[in-house]
Formats: C-alpha cells, sequence, structure tokens
C-alpha cells in the first residue's frame, strides 16, 4: 500500500515518542519484591503469617522479596488478596510528580471530521500537542475485505471498542472475528489489519492509537 492509500484509510496521526534519554533517567528497576517486603512489614507479618494468609509457600514468598524470582499473575492476585490490598499497591508509586495539568474536552459530535473512502473519522482531543494517544471515532462504511487495497499498517499498539454496530475483525496473522457493540481488541498496529461493517447500519467505534 503506497503512502497515499494510507492516509486516505487513517486520520493523520502525531503521536509523540519518549525519548531514549528520557527513559534512562526517570525509569528505574521495579523492586516488587523490596515493595512486597515493606507491605508485609508494615502489617506486622513474618513470613509464615503471610504465607498462611496468602497462600504461598514461605520459601516462595522469601525469593519474591528477595528478587530471586518474580511473581506470576496469579501470584500477585493470592498477594493482593492474602494481604488486602489492591495490586497496584504492589507497585512503588513514582519517585516524581511530574503532572502537566493538561486536558482537553471534545463535545459529543464536536471533534474534527476526516472522511476517506472506507471510514468517516472524528478527532478527538485535537486541542492538544505532543499527544502520546491519538482518540478518535469512526463510522466504518466498508462493507468488504475488498474495499481495501492492501493491509493497513503503522507504527505503535491500538486499541478499538465497538460503540455501536457489528463489524469483522480482519488481522494478519489471526482468523478474522466479529465483534458487536461492547466488544474490543487491543493490537499491535504494525500487524496488518482491517474491519468492514456486517451490522445493517454502519458500524460506529472508538480508536485509540499509541506509539
Amino acid at each position: 500500500m503506497n503512502e497515499e492509500q494510507r492516509v486516505d484509510v487513517y486520520p493523520s496521526m502525531t503521536v509523540v515518542k519518549e525519548q531514549e534519554s528520557d527513559k534512562t533517567e526517570h525509569i528505574e528497576p521495579l523492586q516488587l519484591g523490596k515493595r512486597l517486603k515493606e507491605i508485609r512489614m508494615t502489617l506486622g507479618l513474618t513470613l509464615e503469617e503471610a504465607s498462611k494468609r496468602t497462600g504461598l509457600a514461605r520459601s516462595t514468598l522469601s525469593k519474591i522479596e528477595n528478587e530471586q524470582i518474580s511473581p506470576t499473575f496469579q501470584a500477585m492476585q493470592k498477594l493482593a488478596a492474602g494481604l488486602d490490598i489492591d495490586i497496584p499497591q504492589l507497585f512503588a508509586p513514582p519517585k516524581q510528580i511530574t503532572a502537566t495539568g493538561r486536558r482537553d474536552i471534545t463535545l459529543n459530535e464536536q471533534g474534527k471530521p476526516h472522511p476517506t473512502t472506507t471510514y468517516e473519522h472524528e478527532l478527538l482531543a485535537t486541542q492538544l500537542t505532543n499527544k502520546k494517544m491519538m482518540p478518535f471515532k469512526s463510522r466504518v462504511r466498508a462493507r468488504a475485505f475488498e474495499d481495501y487495497s492492501g493491509w493497513i499498517r503503522h507504527d505503535g499498539e491500538e486499541f478499538l471498542l465497538v460503540l455501536g454496530g457489528e463489524i469483522t475483525f480482519y488481522s494478519e496473522f489471526y482468523e478474522p472475528v466479529n465483534l458487536a457493540e461492547g466488544d474490543s481488541v487491543y493490537y499491535d498496529a504494525n500487524m496488518g489489519h482491517m474491519l468492514v461493517s456486517v451490522s445493517e447500519e454502519d458500524a460506529h467505534i472508538l480508536w485509540v492509537t499509541a506509539s
């Protein structure tokens, strides 16, 4: 697919990637074990007591606290339930709060229109520049796989939520799947993908693209 065809299918998306220098400056090792030990000590629990409450072996807890093993998601669920905390509390809070206070409200049907041959896009949050995400709503006009001249692909990851109607979601490495109102899919946007409406009325979707 040439560049002109790609632009015809997707709105222009300017999504800012974090600079490599920023990553090395602000992101530190997770140290989940250290955080777990802090929580256990705050609750006044011994390893044996924590083991009984979480259902995890004492030796497993010790290895996690000493960063010898990483807990599975199932183990984190047991830790959260046994210690009566939420899973996010297992992760240390950021050392620096760098909230910019940026905000952009888009009222219903007040986004920037961007019609194409296969979609009618409504771009959201258009007042903000240098966004890390690009949200937009779309009416899916395409009705057949053949309406496209080739796979759609671009940098980043994408989240799609069906707001109304029903679509068939095609992707390069998976079988086509039908998604109805309330269904969603998260995928690597470098993987070829496209969608068509299969409901009587054109489907409406919310897309969020991040890079």
